[in-house]
């Protein structure tokens, strides 16, 4: 169990950390039994457990709420990683633009599409919740979607026409329904098995 963790988020989010009377940071530290010490002028934020927290991930999922946040995420978004098969993604655009501020403007114009209407297609196809915020790209959701919506936007960064994106993003959705169809049938041709079994 981790007893204590600490991490640093953007000081323009430590407001919306805290939230409307310190609602948020409650709210947080409620639903993961944790404590949360937050420093708003350096925007550092110290985690510790509550006594009666039962959960062990519970001050490492605690840090990864607080990133989201820091990563411009909604609380609301945000505490959806307090589920065991929920993670968090956070792509550096840099890393693809360097530090080139017109390069980085139109990736993420790019990312975004015109009136957030790419941002919108892969968060629907992929299934995940996107900000882009700063330099980053933030996912959060089920690790196979994540991985679905990381590939699309780097498709977008490589240059690929976002088209083909969209197509990439359209048979993905498609393969995952059929995976879901046939893992439900799989469940009642068990069931089905073992009455035949018993017969």
């Amino acid at each position: 169990m981790v007893e204590t963790d600490y991490l640093k988020i953007p000081q323009e989010r430590v407001g919306v950390l805290i939230g409307k009377d310190g609602s948020v940071k409650k709210t947080i530290e409620d639903t993961l039994n944790t404590i949360l010490d937050i420093n708003s002028e350096e925007g550092t934020v110290t985690i510790y457990p509550q006594e009666s927290m039962e959960d062990p991930l519970g001050v490492w999922k605690t840090n990864y709420v607080v990133k989201a946040i820091g990563r411009g995420f909604n609380p609301e978004t945000a505490l959806k990683l307090k589920e065991d098969d929920m993670y968090l993604e956070v792509l550096k655009l840099t890393e693809a633009v360097g530090k080139n501020k017109k390069a980085l403007a139109r990736q993420k114009g790019r990312i975004i599409g015109r009136g957030g209407v790419t941002k919108d297609i892969i968060v629907d196809m992929a299934d995940v919740d996107m900000a882009v915020y700063g330099k980053t790209v933030s996912l959060i959701g089920k690790l196979e979607n994540i991985m679905i919506a990381k590939e699309a936007i780097e498709m977008i960064l490589n240059g690929s026409r976002h088209k083909s994106v969209y197509s990439y993003l359209e048979n993905k959705k498609r393969e995952r329904k059929v995976k879901e169809f046939k893992e439900s049938i799989g469940i009642s041709q068990d069931k089905i098995e073992l009455r035949d079994d018993l017969d």
